[in-house]
């Protein structure tokens, strides 16, 4: 019994040992038909460091696991000139990968020559770098593209007003606070003890001004308090006499500090020290009006002075007051949301009191295109200042009715019709297929896109006219046409376009229009394709958008 009692005991412990080391060996078995596949899965993922030879001539730091190799993007980027960023929607990220840094714009309908000008209304002239400022007596941009002084360049000024004139086609009508208008609204000017003013009726406004005259004092002026933060377009009638002015206040809302326009009586484009930036209105003691972008005053003046930006600044700021310094006369003062009417027709005017007898406006400014051409000296024309400014001046006659600008815009295809040897910019292709140089240099090098602009003012003069049987505008348009359809396969590398045809001319390398300009010929492009029937603009204006995508022409 005894043996037998111990046997069981022995029986059950080593049923007991067997089932722990059962279990225990199963749940060791566990992890490890577990582990290869942990471990697997981290040999996959785990990275590790290798050079990468860029066609043996220098090498990048990559990554690698057992089937692939990783380039960093930012080299990728540079290397093949592509775009990626990361986004998050819904708390989740993606990297976005384009192929162009550029937009499209697909025509909603025909273009009309009484619209908005090609897709000007997404432009901001006054913005750009290289514009200086907004000169204070001609209401037109000051171009430092090729000349740090500051120019006027017909180019810019007519993108200027044709950007405005798309802007006041497209946008709600503008928010209107008036200040002081002389009859149902009256602002309360607060005078000091040795300043003067009244209020009169003038007979050339034919409605009542404030007439002011103020010491030479500092503290000397007719002022009124304001608080105005969200519009930043000041509008006045203003006469002053000699050293006189009118000083805008603006703060800043979040910081204790502020800024003082002051427009004065001076031919002195703009001068800016610190806070005060000022900007010469001219002597000349007569009636005009005033209408300046507070803020582009205000940005303008700051980089004179290679101040930061700042990104926001009409969020930030507000019109605080306005002063009256010296003596003179304002009257109708309103501060408003825009004034694209106003801005368009001083590009307008500009136009047509600065054409020349031969019909063009000649670029004050050497411009250097390419090695082994001579430089464009001083007085040089361009197509597209031609262009441009035949669709704006033939829009200025549609909305005015004034004669004198579709006189000027007929004037202006002189210089279009005018070898560059006799002071125009008309060139042959092959001595037979014309083109309205943009830069009419020799041997020439045949620019695209202005071209096309050139083509789509001369249309826009030739619809402005009545659309007549026979007419100039209408014989160089087709003349063009031509030219554009047969040449345009030379502007296609396969995967994008070419600015310009120097390769052909110059026997120069390539000069591969960047994004932004090639995806300006694709809109031009689609523009036209709805005036021309011609199969060959809507077809490459596909293919060419097609390499904005990624696409390419195929391979041999």
């Amino acid at each position: 019994m005894m043996l037998m009692r111990v046997n069981m005991r022995l029986v059950l412990v080593v049923l007991c040992g067997a089932v722990l080391l059962a279990t225990l060996y199963w749940g060791h078995c566990g992890d490890i038909s577990l582990r290869p596949i942990s471990l697997l899965s981290e040999s996959q993922t785990a990275l590790s460091e290798i050079e990468c030879s860029i066609n043996g001539e220098y090498s990048v730091s990559c990554r690698r696991d057992r089937d692939q190799v990783y380039l960093p993007f930012s080299f990728i980027h540079k290397y093949f000139e592509i775009y990626g960023k990361i986004t998050a929607t819904d708390g989740v990220e993606k990297f976005e990968w384009s192929h162009s840094y550029s937009k499209v714009y697909h025509p909603k309908k025909k273009y009309d020559p009484r619209g908005t000008f090609t897709t000007f209304e997404n432009y901001n002239v006054e913005v750009r770098d290289r514009v200086k400022c907004i000169s204070g007596i001609e209401g037109v941009p000051v171009s430092t593209q090729w000349e740090p002084r500051g120019f006027f360049y017909p180019t810019q000024i007519a993108q200027f007003g044709l950007a405005h004139y798309s802007k006041n086609l497209t946008e709600p009508e503008p928010r209107i606070r008036v200040i002081d208008d002389g009859d149902k609204v009256l602002e309360n000017w607060i005078v000091s003890q040795d300043a003067l003013m009244s209020r009169e009726l003038d007979p050339e406004l034919k409605a009542n001004v404030i007439r002011f005259t103020t010491t030479d004092q500092p503290a000397s002026q007719v002022r009124a308090r304001l608080n105005i933060s969200q519009d930043f377009v000041l509008s006045m009638d203003l006469m002053l006499k000699p050293n006189s002015s009118v000083t805008v206040i603006l703060q800043n809302k979040d910081k204790k500090e502020t800024v003082y326009l002051h427009y004065v009586t001076s031919t002195q484009l703009i001068y800016a020290q610190e806070d005060h930036i000022y900007y010469g209105v001219g002597l000349e003691q007569k009636w005009r009006r005033l209408t300046r972008d507070l803020i582009i005053d205000m940005q303008k003046g700051w980089a004179l002075q290679d101040r930061p930006k700042r990104k926001s600044p009409r969020n930030k700021f507000k019109v605080s007051g306005l002063a009256l310094s010296g003596a003179g006369s304002v009257g109708n003062v309103r501060v408003s949301s825009s004034e694209h009417m106003f801005h368009f027709f001083s590009a307008a005017r500009w136009l047509v009191s600065s054409q020349r007898a031969d019909g063009g406006w000649p670029v004050p400014a050497r411009r250097r295109l390419a090695p082994r051409v001579p430089d464009l000296m001083p007085g040089w024309h361009s197509a597209m200042s031609q262009g441009h400014a035949i669709s704006l001046l033939s829009r200025a006659y549609h909305r005015s009715g004034d004669s004198r600008y579709l006189r000027a815009a007929r004037r202006a295809l002189g210089p279009l019709d005018r070898p560059p040897d006799k002071g125009g910019v008309r060139a042959l292709f092959m001595n037979r297929y014309v083109w309205y140089e943009e830069y009419p240099t020799k041997p020439p090098i045949f620019v695209l896109n202005g071209f096309i602009y050139t083509l789509l003012g001369l249309y826009d003069l030739h619809y402005t006219e009545g659309g007549r049987a026979a007419s100039p505008a209408k014989d160089m348009f087709e003349a063009g046409m031509l030219s554009l359809k047969t040449l345009l396969p030379l502007f296609d590398t396969g995967s994008g376009s070419f600015y310009d045809l120097r390769h052909f001319t110059l026997g120069a390398s390539p000069n591969i229009a960047r994004w932004d300009y090639h995806a300006t010929h694709v809109n031009q492009l689609y523009l036209l394709a709805g005036l021309d029937p011609d199969p060959v603009l809507l077809a490459t204006a596909r293919r060419w958008e097609g390499y904005m995508q990624g696409r390419r022409a195929a391979h041999n």
